[in-house]
């Protein structure tokens, strides 16, 4: 032990007591001992957490991140889809709008038509009545004529198929006039 007297001499002369540094050795490990177990675990524990609370934030920003992308391609497929759905309608209603511009315009074109072929037979009727009067008033005319030229009642009937015979048979422009009073 002539080792361990020359090391606490070595130590008294520096000024340190072995009795006193062992005991402060000891209880320092005694206070790490109970620092391990009442704090650093319970930091640990708590760091843990919190870094497991952080990592599950980060996580979650991810994939909110994810789902914001998906709902911002799936808005601008709904948005490619409804301006093609709209152009589709746009060109269908400009085709429904020629249609009917065309069926108007034969619509109107047919009723001018209708209305021009009734002019003309209401214009034929009117000349085949004028004529059919002329008839009429240049056979009683005629009658008329006849009687103050002879000065004589004539036999009115007779007379006027004699005139309308005549009449049929001379020409007045209405191709040869077959119409009879």
């Amino acid at each position: 032990m002539p080792f361990l007297a020359g090391i606490t001499e070595g130590l008294k002369a520096l000024g340190i007591n072995l009795p006193s540094l062992l005991a402060q050795l000891i209880n320092f490990t005694v206070l790490l001992v109970v620092l391990y177990f009442l704090a650093y675990k319970p930091v640990l524990r708590l760091l843990d957490e919190r870094r497991r609370r952080i990592q599950e934030g980060l996580e979650a920003s991810e994939e909110a991140k994810r789902r914001l992308a998906e709902a911002e391609q799936e808005v601008k497929a709904q948005l490619d889809r409804a301006r093609q759905e709209s152009q589709a309608m746009i060109a269908q209603a400009q085709q429904v709008a020629a249609r009917i511009q065309e069926e108007a315009r034969a619509q109107a074109r047919q009723e001018a038509e209708q209305l021009l072929a009734r002019a003309r037979s209401e214009i034929e009727m009117e000349r085949d009545a004028a004529i059919a009067q002329l008839r009429q008033e240049f056979a009683d005319l005629t009658i008329r004529a006849a009687e103050r030229v002879i000065r004589r009642s004539l036999d009115r009937e007779a007379h006027r198929r004699l005139i309308e015979e005549t009449l049929a048979e001379a020409p007045l422009g209405d191709g040869g006039g077959d119409t009879k009073a």
